[in-house]
């Protein structure tokens, strides 16, 4: 009997230590809630503030590893899931965190540059580009208000945005994600967005520091890929470079709280490891948040060897490496550098200080598993934020042409509606939509596509819809959707920037043809994420042409304006060549500004 009560109180008393002990596993983080970031960075070991530094792919990382090292941020896709699974993803690795011997909860990074763009079911809002092309800088605000409350559904808490690129090239593959090429709209609408993030929410990370769409065509980086211009060096005067940061300064104003480093180089010299301007934001621009680098861009550098490349890059200013797939090597090498010291100490506490500084700005020391967070709305794609989308799409198209004023359409009209990009959730969304080339499929949840908004309205317009080649000699007029393929960074580099070219949507120049033959007034809708080059006798041909840019999910901006329930008021946020010699030149085919309006007396019409 005595050997039984024995054995009952050991138990009682194991399983006490241990329910205690899980319990200080599961709290530690809030030892930290009345210290500051310097008082927190002081009592953790070398290891840990160095697993601050790193930012792994989501992939690379579980649980288990997550509780073992605590590592700082991390970043990247699972699969094509909705909110609640994000929070899932999310949470079990936070979980993990916060269970750490160091106990710093980590932030998930993500690039959700037009709307929760990883997320099904949210809203795609038009990239950049056509953000530029509008040119309303409260609707700026509001997308980066929206994006918060929508990221924050997903518990994504850092979002790699806003892009503040100039564009100077449109052979650029990323063209599409730069505002256009005038600094002071730049400067406007990204602040707008920046702070529209910030009050909703979330931490913002301005990118891509700088210069990355200035580089020069031909000069594209030659590493794993050989690219064409991406990534390439920007070879610019010290007046150029000053306007440039004028941009950082503007953010930074705005109150940024991280900065994502170029892949690009500066008059030869590569941006992630070029100290000199990297120190500038914290020395003389009074940056206080933390830098990241983009996305294993250290690896690409100029050292001999990666522990160079690590030590160089460290020391240059970027506080957190983005090595998705080499993180522990990258910890043990900044370890061993402070240990030899090549790094020092004082250069990691800057680092792990910044990082933590941000955190707990963000709330997640108060809240790690955001169960306290407070959103607008309780789903994703709710109908008052897809409605703000479809004004902003309305607000970026841009009416190039309008002869016979075949445009808007009247009650009455047959429309035959055809091309590649009338039925194209993947085109009419770009890249950087359910995955970093642009979604696995056309037919995308959540999104309307242009033919779908024709159809679903037509009654409300007084139109008639015909999609049946059979019947298109029925029609009155025909809407004419054609575009480029998705794509992303160097995919999008391009030597021939043809609609009908090598990254033209297949069908783009049979559906032309076709548009031709049958001799009816035609609208032309371009879908695209730049100013591609036409054929200057298709053009002629056509009596309306519209410039779509990439208008995201909400079809209907577009169906609303060609039918006459408001008016075009986009304007181009960049010039528009009609040939690769004028690149580069003071000539052009339509000027940067240039958008035409149904003029004077025109009354929309009702929307439904």
């Amino acid at each position: 009997m005595k050997n039984t009560i024995a054995l009952i109180i050991s138990l009682a008393m194991l399983a006490s230590v241990t329910a205690c002990s899980e319990k200080s596993e599961a709290t530690n983080y809030q030892q930290y809630a009345s210290m500051s970031p310097e008082e927190i960075v002081a009592g953790m070991t070398l290891e840990q503030k160095t697993a601050q530094m790193v930012q792994p792919a989501v992939y690379n990382v579980s649980a288990k590893t997550m509780k073992e090292n605590d590592y700082g941020s991390i970043l990247s896709t699972t699969d094509c899931i909705d909110a609640a699974k994000w929070r899932k993803t999310v949470d079990d690795l936070q979980s993990a965190a916060i269970r750490s011997e160091a106990g710093i909860p980590y932030i998930y990074g993500q690039d959700d540059v037009h709307g929760v763009n990883y997320c099904r079911n949210a809203v795609y809002f038009p990239h950049n580009i056509g953000q530029g092309a509008a040119n309303d800088e409260e609707l700026a605000y509001q997308v980066g208000l929206i994006t918060a409350d929508e990221a924050k559904l997903c518990h994504m808490l850092w979002n790699f945005s806003p892009c503040v690129a100039q564009s100077v090239d449109p052979r650029w593959g990323r063209t599409y994600e730069s505002y256009g090429s005038d600094l002071e709209t730049i400067t406007k609408l990204s602040t707008a967005y920046t702070k529209g993030l910030i009050d909703g929410g979330l931490v913002a990370c301005t990118k891509h520091f700088f210069a990355d769409g200035n580089v020069v065509y031909g000069t594209g980086e030659k590493s794993d890929i050989d690219r064409l211009i991406d990534r390439g060096d920007s070879q610019l005067s010290d007046a150029e470079i000053a306007e440039l940061l004028k941009v950082y300064q503007a953010q930074i104003d705005a109150g940024v709280q991280t900065i994502m480093i170029s892949h690009s180089s500066l008059n030869g010299v590569k941006m992630h490891e070029n100290k000199e301007y990297i120190m500038k934001l914290k020395d003389e621009m009074g940056f206080e948040g933390f830098i990241v680098s983009d996305w294993d861009s250290v690896g690409n550098t100029s050292g001999s060897s990666y522990k160079e490349q690590i030590i160089t890059s460290v020391n240059a200013g970027i506080d957190m490496l983005m090595e998705t797939e080499r993180f522990e090597e990258a910890r043990d090498i900044i370890i061993d550098a402070v240990e030899s010291g090549d790094i020092s100490q004082e250069r990691v506490d800057d680092a792990v200080t910044r990082i933590i500084k941000v955190k707990k700005n963000a709330g997640l020391f108060d809240d790690p598993l955001l169960e306290n967070i407070k959103t607008e709305q309780q789903e994703t794609g709710s109908p008052e934020y897809r409605a703000v989308a479809e004004q902003l799409v309305e607000k970026s198209l841009v009416l190039l042409k309008n002869n016979k004023e075949v445009l808007p359409f009247k009650e009455g009209t047959k429309i035959y509606i055809t091309g590649p990009a009338s039925d194209n959730g993947k085109a009419q969304c770009g890249g950087w939509t359910m995955s970093w080339n642009g979604a696995p499929t056309e037919d995308i949840p959540g999104v309307t596509t242009i033919l779908e908004a024709f159809e679903e309205y037509a009654d409300d317009y007084g139109i008639e819809v015909i999609t049946d080649d059979k019947k298109a000699a029925d029609a009155d007029a025909v809407l004419l959707c054609v575009g480029e393929q998705a794509y992303a960074e160097w995919n999008g580099d391009t030597e021939d920037l043809a609609l009908c070219g090598s990254l033209g949507l297949d069908g783009n120049a049979d559906a032309i043809k076709e548009a031709k033959k049958l001799g009816k007034p035609t609208v032309t809708c371009i879908v695209a994420g730049r100013n591609v080059i036409l054929d200057e006798k298709d053009y002629d041909g056509w009596d309306s042409v519209v410039m779509c840019y990439l208008p995201g999910s909400e079809g209907k901006g577009i169906s609303d304006v060609l039918c006459g329930c408001a008016d075009f008021t986009g304007k181009l946020p960049s010039d528009w060549y009609c040939s690769l010699d004028q690149i580069g030149t003071d000539k052009c085919f339509l000027g940067r500004g240039y958008g035409l309006s149904y003029g004077e007396g025109f009354k929309p019409r009702n929307a439904q």
